[in-house]
């Protein structure tokens, strides 16, 4: 008996033009290009112009992926956006991406899971089109995070820039198995009592204020590795497959330290693991998509091959997801 599996059909991003470097950030803070990379493996972070939204990233990498998978945007059904960093406290910028795509029916809406936020939003489309109440779906992860941090504070200063990236999603049917190509499976998690190790300071109903981001950067990190590689495990487990049989890995792009660190713990080597840190620096939630576009666009992920994809946030959040491309 057949099923219904949401197959990726199109995959899109877009990076601001301005290129902030260690080197930029070291006339300003106590650190070094040295140091940051040492630490994080982070070169290069790309920041928002003044007057760019997260919309407009968002707009610019769902063209872009409606462009791979050659639908217009009237085909779209319902577009799920996962941001950290909204345009707005509301309406969500789902709904700014819908009208200025010229999108007039179907839904739109935020997903907020910070880092997480992208596997979130595959994992709510995923059910969508498996229930047969969407076709066509895109989903988005886009982020002004440069908006949100401390640029006085060197611990969060140099990790973290602005993109965004983003799939179509169509029904198509599939057989049953681990053959068929499309999202095989989505696995979510959250631990409300990790809240203090990541977090912004402020929001409408505390403070009034848009608030400025704080981590405990050590702890972040133990937690991480435990919890990515678990979720990694149970998506491979989940669908009767092992390390060895995955093609690809697509992380969260936080730390190539945790990155390098998650991928040990699981048994993958390093070739297999897809790497855009360096010169994206962490972009929260469009970080998945980025560093897929990357991959695609460049011919490593081709047709049929198996991806894992996995994301840890404030929160604490965290998922993964099996795809067959």
């Amino acid at each position: 008996m057949g099923v219904t599996r949401a197959q990726v059909t199109g995959v899109g991003a877009y990076l601001p033009k301005q290129v902030l470097t260690n080197a930029d950030l070291a006339k300003k803070l106590d650190t070094s290009d040295e140091w940051i990379r040492e630490r994080t493996g982070i070169r290069e972070r790309r920041i928002a112009a003044e007057g760019e939204f997260t919309s407009d990233l968002a707009i610019a990498a769902s063209q872009e992926a409606l462009r791979a998978a050659g639908l217009n945007a009237s085909a779209i059904d319902m577009i799920v956006l996962a941001t950290a960093t909204p345009d707005e406290t509301f309406p969500a910028t789902a709904t700014t991406v819908q009208a200025r795509l010229g999108i007039s029916r179907g839904a739109a809406f935020d997903v907020q899971a910070v880092c997480s936020g992208f596997i979130y939003a595959l994992a709510v489309a995923d059910n969508f089109i498996k229930a047969g109440q969407v076709k066509n779906c895109l989903v988005i992860g886009a982020e002004t995070f440069s908006r949100i941090i401390d640029w006085d504070d060197r611990t969060t200063a140099v990790l973290f820039g602005d993109g965004a990236g983003a799939v179509v999603l169509s029904a198509a049917q599939g057989d049953g198995t681990v053959k068929d190509r499309g999202v095989l499976s989505t696995h979510l998690f959250s631990d409300g009592r990790l809240h203090d190790l990541l977090y912004v300071d402020g929001g409408p109903s505390k403070t009034r204020t848009t608030g400025l981001l704080r981590m405990e950067g050590r702890e972040v990190f133990r937690h991480a590795v435990t919890n990515l590689s678990e979720a990694i495990e149970l998506a491979m487990r989940s669908n009767g497959v092992e390390a060895a049989d995955i093609d690809w890995f697509v992380p969260h792009q936080a730390n190539q330290r945790i990155l390098d660190a998650t991928a040990r713990k699981v048994g993958v080597h390093p070739s297999r693991v897809i790497s855009t840190v360096a010169i994206h620096a962490n972009t929260s939630a469009a970080s998945v998509p980025l560093a897929l576009a990357a991959a695609v666009n460049d011919g490593r992920i081709k047709r049929d091959q198996l991806l894992v994809l996995e994301a840890m946030g404030g929160g604490f959040t965290w998922g993964s997801s099996l795809i067959r491309w």
